[in-house]
């Protein structure tokens, strides 16, 4: 829930950040985005794809974020709460892109939320857009599309529209 960010918390968080420190740098984002890109390449060379499209999760929304800007790996994206990204990644989206947000993020927070909306927009005023959307979910925090609390009413809620958002955005796009 919004706002329940203790100070142990985040001492727990940092702890295990830090001692995990190995996994983080064999994963970094330019190691990571290439076996992604070559997982796409054999789906579509061995399964004979035409269209294929990434969810991602929170590190995996800033993957497929990244991964927005060519047409040449994904044909359309849903990003849900995502992680290291930046404005300049927004501007560099191709394909179509929908938005899982939550009301409290601290990786993507609202103000970045509402410039990269205000990016999107932008574009399409000149005529050169794709398709996107945004949609947040009250009463959420990061993390609530992937490993929800299904005992809070409110959270459950947000988890199957989000997954409703996911099903419908691929069959409007794909």
């Amino acid at each position: 829930r919004p706002g329940h960010w203790f100070i142990w918390d985040r001492l727990c968080f940092y702890t295990l950040i830090i001692s995990r420190i190995g996994i983080i740098i064999r994963n970094r984002p330019s190691v990571v985005d290439r076996r992604v890109k070559k997982f796409i390449k054999a789906i579509r060379d061995d399964k004979k794809y035409s269209k294929v499209g990434g969810v991602g999760y929170c590190y995996g929304g800033g993957v497929a974020a990244r991964l927005a800007n060519s047409a040449d790996d994904f044909d359309s994206v849903v990003i849900c709460h995502p992680a290291l990204i930046s404005l300049s990644t927004v501007k560099a989206t191709v394909i179509p892109s929908s938005w899982v947000c939550a009301e409290e993020d601290n990786t993507f927070p609202h103000d970045m939320r509402v410039q990269s909306e205000m990016i999107l927009a932008e574009r399409k005023e000149k005529g050169s857009t794709v398709p996107y959307e945004f949609v947040d979910y009250k009463g959420t925090v990061h993390g609530f599309a992937c490993r929800p609390n299904l005992d809070i009413e409110e959270i459950k809620e947000a988890f199957e529209k989000s997954m409703e958002q996911t099903r419908a955005w691929f069959r409007k796009t794909l």
